[in-house]
Formats: structure tokens, C-alpha cells, sequence
């Protein structure tokens, strides 16, 4: 464990998962000049002053209560595998309340909009939770308990809901990542997943870590929940040809994967097996009003030609020797 980072007079912010979100997160607060503890299995995140990396498994109740002592807030950016979430998620979820509720830190939990029912008009973040999926379930299973908790005066809960996530560092688990953006740079057709001419929001990585640390830090936001500041929907089609543009390419042709091939393709590929859960997400328009949150917090979203040329030259950049 590198202590280097640790300062004693100013509260921890601990940070469970160090994908694209959790990442991002963690380097928001070290700016903000924030003592910051990143904890994963392999002890993996990213490297900067102020950011202190963790091997723990995050399931581990008493070592995750010893590591959250003195924390200010504990954060669950975690991402089990796509194919395991009713078996993971539920003692990871156990665990960070449990961790939070004994040091007194506020759980900024991470979701989505699985928790849902299928949508009719844009969604509100008060909207019923009435999940069309065993993986809806698993999430609103996770808040319910959470805000009980919250109810009950035991820990101080919030959660964070986002749409699909756009930026640099989404990679293979976003919808506009490894598969999307380099065939645009390349000039190369895009195949993708369910309806490609239906409105869907599109939340940006940077957007999710300041409202993170808006709901951490700010008491306002306790005891509900709150999207992401979100800019106004485009359809799958238009965000590629969006990216074509600022890429400063010819438009490519976009494709919808059929959903034989979606079939075929879960027989060998979990994560592709369990896409067929959720692809009523793209066969609809699927849209959130996050207006509530910049009303109360002023958090605007960013525009998303700016996220978009973030990403385009994050690709384009060339890979450390």
C-alpha cells in the first residue's frame, strides 16, 4: 500500500472500481485537492498524486470497514462482469453499506436505468422503479436496501443514475466505444445493437464524476436519487455521424446487428447473451429529463460534440511505447 498520498487532516474519499467512472472520479477529487483511496481486486487505477491504489476484495466486509475509516464518503463505481451481476452484485452492495454505515461516510452509489420500467415519455429520476430485467431487479434491489438504510437513520445514502455512458475511456463497455470509434476514424461501416433511428440519451464520463462528488459532498442530494446531467438525446445514427464529422470523415454506413446474429453470437459470448435483456433500450426511444439536477445543483451537462472530440482524439492518440 502506497500511504505517500494520505493526509491525515484532510477526509478520505474511497473509491470502490477503477473503470472509466471510477477512474475519472478519483482524478475530479485528487484535483479538487482531495485524499483519494482506490480500491480494486488487482489494485489497478490510476496513477497521480493524490490517488492511493488498493488490492482488496470489496466483498470483504471487515477489510473493506478497515479501509473505509475516516472516510468522508465511499463511493461504488464498481462493474462486476455483465454475465454475473444477480451473484455479484448483491454481497458487493452488502458490503459497501455495511462499510459506510459503520465509519459514518456517505455511499455514492452508481447506477443506471435498468431499475425502470420501459419507458412511454421521457423519464424522471422518481420515476416508479419497475425493472423489465432480472439485472433491473439486481440495481433496484441495491437502492431499496440503501435508502432504508438512509430511512432508518443508519448511513447516509445517495444514488447517481446515468444513461448510456460516452467519453475516452468507455472502451468495449460503451455502446460508442472500441467497437464504434475507431471503424469511424477508418472510414468503416458500424454495426450496431437494436433500432438505430430511435432518440436515446448519452451520458458523458466527466458529467457522471462531478455529479459523484456533487451528491458526496453536497447534503442536498442525500436520501434519493439524482441522474447525471445529460444533453438532449440523438439517435445511434447520429451520434456516429456526429463522430464522422468532427473526425473530419466521409459518413459511414450504419447497420443494426440482426437479432439472429445476436443469438448466434450469445452462444459463445456471455456478455452478448445477457445484451439480449436489455436491447428494448435501443428498439424505443429511450430518454431521461435531467433538468431536476441542473435546476438544484448547476450542474450543466457538457455538449456532446465536445465529449465526442475528447474521444475521437483519445483513439487517435498514439499508445505509449
Amino acid at each position: 500500500m502506497n500511504n505517500t498520498s494520505q493526509h491525515l487532516h484532510v477526509p478520505i474519499h474511497v473509491i470502490v472500481g477503477a473503470g472509466a467512472t471510477g477512474s475519472a472520479t478519483a482524478r475530479l477529487l485528487a484535483s479538487r485537492g482531495m485524499s483519494v483511496r482506490v480500491i480494486t481486486r488487482s489494485g489497478n487505477g490510476p496513477v497521480e498524486p493524490g490517488i492511493e491504489l488498493v488490492a482488496a476484495d470489496a466483498t470483504d466486509v471487515s477489510k473493506l470497514t478497515e479501509l473505509t475509516v475516516g472516510a468522508a464518503a465511499l463511493y461504488n463505481c464498481a462493474n462486476p462482469p455483465y454475465d454475473k451481476w444477480s451473484e455479484a452484485w448483491p454481497p458487493l452492495a452488502a458490503s459497501l453499506l455495511a462499510a459506510a454505515e459503520a465509519n459514518d461516510a456517505v455511499l455514492v452509489t452508481l447506477s443506471n436505468l435498468y431499475g425502470y420500467a420501459k419507458p412511454t415519455r421521457p423519464m424522471l429520476v422518481n420515476d416508479p422503479l419497475d425493472a423489465p430485467s432480472v439485472k433491473g431487479g439486481v440495481r433496484a434491489q441495491m437502492w431499496t436496501d440503501a435508502k432504508a438504510a438512509h430511512d432508518a437513520g443508519r448511513v447516509r445514502a445517495v444514488e447517481v443514475r446515468a444513461s448510456d455512458f460516452i467519453g475516452p475511456e468507455v472502451g468495449e463497455s460503451g455502446h460508442m466505444g472500441d467497437r464504434v470509434v475507431p471503424r469511424v476514424i477508418d472510414g468503416k461501416s458500424v454495426s450496431l445493437l437494436g433500432r438505430v433511428d430511435v432518440a436515446h440519451s448519452w451520458t458523458a464520463i466527466d458529467d457522471v464524476a462531478a455529479m459523484l462528488v456533487m451528491a458526496a459532498t453536497d447534503e442536498r442530494a442525500w436520501g434519493r436519487a439524482w441522474f447525471v446531467p445529460t444533453p438532449a438525446p440523438l439517435t445511434q445514427t447520429e451520434m456516429v455521424q456526429r463522430m464522422c464529422a468532427l473526425a473530419g470523415v466521409d459518413p459511414v454506413k450504419v447497420k443494426t446487428v440482426p437479432s439472429v446474429m445476436l443469438s448466434i453470437a450469445g452462444l459463445v459470448v456471455p456478455v452478448m447473451r445477457e445484451m439480449k435483456e436489455i436491447l428494448y433500450q435501443f428498439e424505443a426511444p429511450f430518454v431521461i429529463d435531467s433538468s431536476e439536477t441542473t435546476d438544484v445543483f448547476g450542474l450543466e451537462p457538457t455538449p456532446i460534440d465536445e465529449t465526442l472530440q475528447l474521444t475521437l482524439n483519445h483513439y487517435r492518440a498514439p499508445v505509449p511505447a
